[in-house]
């Protein structure tokens, strides 16, 4: 890029060859990708997706943000990429942090061991024994001799700015606006016609996304034993899916409550192009200014992990408030080791600032401590991959549709996301459940049928 990266390449190698060895020590092993450098250069395993350093600036945002969240800014602003296919590029890379783990030693970058969070056991990454003095300063070495140091970076654009009191019912806004108040046209581009975002249910091998999340709203529809004229609460609404669902298919009387101005105004309209504007009740508030009667029957789906740790224990006491004796509500949502709620420095600073995760085990207690009894948790984990590698395929295959709706940089964030997600979910260091309560009535009596059929 300049006349002393020439000099450099041409005297060394290259950037990439004298990169390489310096990362093998830190991985304490050969490297999972190949590497070219924004000189051209390139070292590494043949055959392996290539991680492309297109900017040494990449490189500095890693040393100013050791782990994902410098990795994760460089890839957004396309300083950094993937020749070839993301989603074995980060699982090669998420096996390496792993075979870290098992050799011992702390990790000398601070840097997590995947996109999201820590290992399943809740520790930080712990590479094979501490690099010798002398590899940190032939790193330093490098990294001056490259003209890595220098000051921070800007965090890019679409890095979330949240400020005020953590989970105050503005910054709750400001939060779900920083993800979901983009145009509805963006998530019409990569989720199913009924809008699901939220992991479908994979009855057979044959199954598109539209049948698995056709398939996902009937299993829950069952669950809650919908019925004509029933009064069902749906928290968190999203964009309509379950709304429209209970509506058009149960004939059930539906409130949608979205703290989302852009999912509101969706629901209204979809719900007055499908007749059912006298079922569907759009109500664009805070979960936490809920009231009025209690209903036959309360769902939210994959937006208890919005609620955050303090006021999760609110959060069921309403939802025990707002269902009649012998109703039931059914809660899907994402789960994680106890040690490691959180959404991790991408996914915090990038898709859901304040997320946070439980075990699923956690989240029974807190539905029993507000006088629910649960009856049934179903985990949905091996169904997530299918369902986020089936909206990642409609985001490449749009991608031109998508970064003239909502830019370059923000559809890099959702291939990252994406992808990362994915495989999260398919090895294990994140799962999803449903689980299934009633507010039981008087002498305990739950309305549940002793032969509970069996999906």
């Amino acid at each position: 890029m300049n006349s002393p990266a020439v000099a450099l390449r041409s005297r060394q190698g290259g950037a990439a060859e004298l990169l390489v060895p310096v990362i093998e020590q830190l991985f304490r092993g050969e490297l999972p990708v190949r590497v070219r450098a924004w000189d051209g250069s390139e070292a590494g395993p043949e055959g392996a997706p290539v991680l492309v350093l297109r900017d040494r600036r990449a490189l500095r945002r890693m040393m100013w943000h050791p782990g994902e969240l410098g990795v994760a800014q460089a890839y957004v602003t396309g300083e950094l990429d993937v020749d070839g296919d993301i989603t074995e590029g980060l699982r090669g890379a998420w096996r390496a942090a792993a075979r870290r783990d098992q050799a011992g030693g702390r990790n000398r970058l601070g840097g997590r061991n995947r996109l999201g969070g820590r290992n399943q056991a809740g520790g930080r990454n712990r590479p094979g024994g501490r690099l010798p003095a002398a590899g940190w300063l032939a790193a330093a070495r490098v990294a001056v001799r490259l003209g890595i140091p220098g000051p921070r970076p800007p965090a890019p654009a679409t890095e979330a700015r949240i400020s005020g009191r953590l989970h105050s019912r503005s910054r709750d806004r400001a939060v779900i606006a920083h993800h979901y108040d983009v145009p509805a046209a963006f998530y019409q581009l990569i989720l199913d016609p009924q809008m699901a975002y939220s992991c479908g249910y994979w009855t057979s091998p044959d199954s598109t996304l539209a049948d698995a999340q056709e398939d996902k709203l009937d299993l829950i529809s069952r669950k809650l034993a919908l019925e004509p004229g029933m009064r069902l609460l749906d928290i968190g609404c999203g964009w309509g899916s379950l709304a429209i669902h209970a509506a058009r298919n149960h004939g059930a009387r539906v409130t949608a409550v979205t703290l989302s101005r852009e999912q509101a105004a969706h629901v209204r309209q979809r719900a007055a192009e499908a007749g059912l504007s006298a079922l569907i009740d759009v109500r664009n508030q805070d979960y936490r200014d809920i009231a009025g009667e209690p209903h036959d029957a309360v769902a939210s789906v994959e937006m208890g992990e919005h609620v955050g740790a303090g006021q999760y224990p609110a959060f069921c006491d309403l939802i025990c408030r707002q269902l009649r004796p012998a109703g039931r509500v059914l809660i899907q949502q994402m789960s994680r080791s106890s040690r490691a709620p959180g959404g991790g420095k991408f996914i915090e600073a990038y898709i859901a600032p304040d997320m946070h995760m439980r075990p699923a085990g956690e989240t029974v207690c807190l539905l029993e401590d507000a006088g629910l009894e649960v009856r049934d948790v179903q985990s949905l984990r091996e169904h997530y991959p299918p369902t986020v590698r089936a909206w990642l395929a409609s985001l490449e295959q749009r991608w031109d549709e998508v970064t003239g709706l909502i830019g370059t940089e923000a559809a890099r964030v959702w291939r990252l996301y994406l992808a990362g997600g994915a495989l999260a979910f398919e090895e294990g260091r994140m799962g999803v459940d449903q689980i299934l309560a009633v507010r039981p009535a008087r002498g305990g009596r739950s309305g549940f049928p002793l032969a509970a059929r069996k999906d």
